[in-house]
């Protein structure tokens, strides 16, 4: 057994949201990214109208998405937070359209309490919260009562000031002890410890360098015993390296997915399904062999 391999026995054996129980350890599962947003730095503007957004997600299921991800608030660096009842606005419609025809799981991407409580009780499954459950903690506590899933990201400031000279002594070092007081945090306040993912929060107030050595000691992470989600889709660690636009990302961001299924990735965020599901497959075969 070699030392990935160690790494990530540490991680279980089951994730929960609601009434369902994934094994996290049979396949790495694909989160197809559904931007219903004007601004969003990869898609903004192509989803708003509901009917659109139902027939992308009905695509993303087909090409393999195993959950799907609504999100109606932009993240990229620079974007200015949107109000609660615009955030609902947009999300809502579409959630309520496809849950009755969706079997797979829903995230949506928000970290505002009063969002995630209406979008629970319009069942989704998950929330992904770009803030890492900070403040109050008002958000884990829907969460709780709910019996959701709860995905922590960590982020170094916010998105109006994340990219402005971040800096690190030990990236992974850094993320990792902000991950575990936030999941201590978490279930404290009655979060599940079964319920909850971690995210490096690839492109969240890091430098390039800070992206790729993340992503190559990604592994590390399974330490703090819960499974692991990567969101590398056409982010700027790409563009660091191979100095592309957004649209031209797609193999430097299969790269990024790749290096995450083979350290054990249980989740991977994207937004082109098809391909992903293709690459995790063969990986998933390749890994368990």
């Amino acid at each position: 057994m070699n030392s990935i391999d160690s790494l990530i026995q540490q991680s279980p054996l089951h994730f929960r949201c609601r009434d369902r129980l994934l094994n996290v350890q049979e396949k790495t599962r694909i989160i197809g990214v559904l931007n219903i947003t004007p601004d969003s730095f990869s898609d903004g503007g192509r989803f708003l109208d509901p009917g659109a957004a139902v027939d992308q997600a009905a695509q993303m299921i087909e090409e393999g998405a195993d959950i799907l991800e609504l999100g109606g608030e932009s993240t990229r660096p620079g974007a200015l937070p949107v109000p609660v009842g615009e955030e609902l606005r947009r999300i809502v419609p579409t959630l309520r359209n496809l849950r009755p025809k969706l079997t797979v799981p829903i995230a949506v991407d928000t970290y505002k309490p009063e969002v995630a409580r209406v979008v629970l009780e319009e069942g989704a499954d998950i929330i992904n919260d770009v803030y890492g459950v900070r403040g109050e903690g008002r958000l884990a506590v829907e969460v709780a009562e709910k019996r959701a899933g709860l995905v922590i990201m960590h982020m170094k400031g916010t998105p109006q000031d994340m990219q402005i000279e971040p800096r690190y002594d030990d990236v992974v070092a850094e993320v990792s002890a902000f991950l575990a007081d936030r999941i201590a945090f978490a279930e404290r306040l009655g979060v599940d410890p079964q319920s909850i993912i971690v995210d490096p929060g690839l492109g969240f107030g890091k430098r390039g360098q800070d992206n790729l050595t993340l992503l190559r000691h990604l592994g590390a992470l399974h330490r703090l015993g819960k499974p692991i989600m990567v969101g590398p889709s056409r982010k700027s660690l790409v563009a660091h390296v191979l100095k592309l636009p957004v649209e031209q990302r797609q193999h430097g961001t299969a790269a990024c997915v790749a290096a995450a299924v083979l350290q054990g990735a249980a989740f991977v965020r994207v937004h082109e399904v098809r391909p992903c599901a293709h690459l995790v497959g063969m990986l998933d075969a390749i890994r368990r062999a």
